[in-house]
């Protein structure tokens, strides 16, 4: 367990390492403070683990807010000055996260948190080329599941076309 703990740690060091580099890279000078972004399910020991790799990289992790409060403050919910429940769905490549936020003169709370860490985009893409790989067996008799470079192409144009936005209206 102990070797799993730290080649996670070696990972978020590396990360935090690059996301400092990028920064610099943009704005041109160095970073030394930084607000870190986890999902809203992770316990204080992830969270302190994610402070820990900032330190190490380099920063001075100011604080560590959860993604569903840094989604309200990107909208601007945090401006509008009245008391409010916030619903945040998160749809990421491999989670799909739903949390409640209170919001009460710019301050934020989770509420709750849910959500399944095994579903997300890449489950999606993985749905839709399954479906065209039946698809194109029963329409036109061929069977591609072991055609690597169709596959490929199926795979690049299933996430292209889950990244697009829908023309339809909610």
């Amino acid at each position: 367990m102990e070797k799993l703990r730290s080649l996670v740690l070696r990972k978020s060091v590396l990360w935090c390492r690059k996301m400092k580099e990028t920064a610099e890279s943009y704005l041109g000078k160095k970073v030394h403070d930084a607000v870190v972004t986890v999902p809203a399910y992770f316990n204080d020991a992830q969270r302190q683990a994610t402070k820990d790799a900032g330190a190490i990289a380099g920063l001075n992790v100011v604080r560590i807010i959860n993604e569903p409060t840094a989604a309200a403050i990107a909208y601007g919910l945090d401006k509008e000055g009245v008391e409010k429940n916030i619903l945040v769905f998160d749809l990421g490549g491999g989670t799909f996260d739903v949390s409640i936020l209170s919001m009460d003169n710019g301050v934020f709370e989770v509420l709750a948190t849910n959500g399944d860490t095994h579903l997300g985009g890449e489950d999606f893409d993985h749905r839709l080329m399954d479906y065209f790989v039946k698809l194109i067996k029963k329409k036109h008799n061929k069977d591609i599941s072991q055609d690597k470079k169709a596959l490929g192409k199926l795979r690049k144009e299933s996430e292209a076309s889950s990244q697009q936005p829908a023309s339809g209206s909610c």
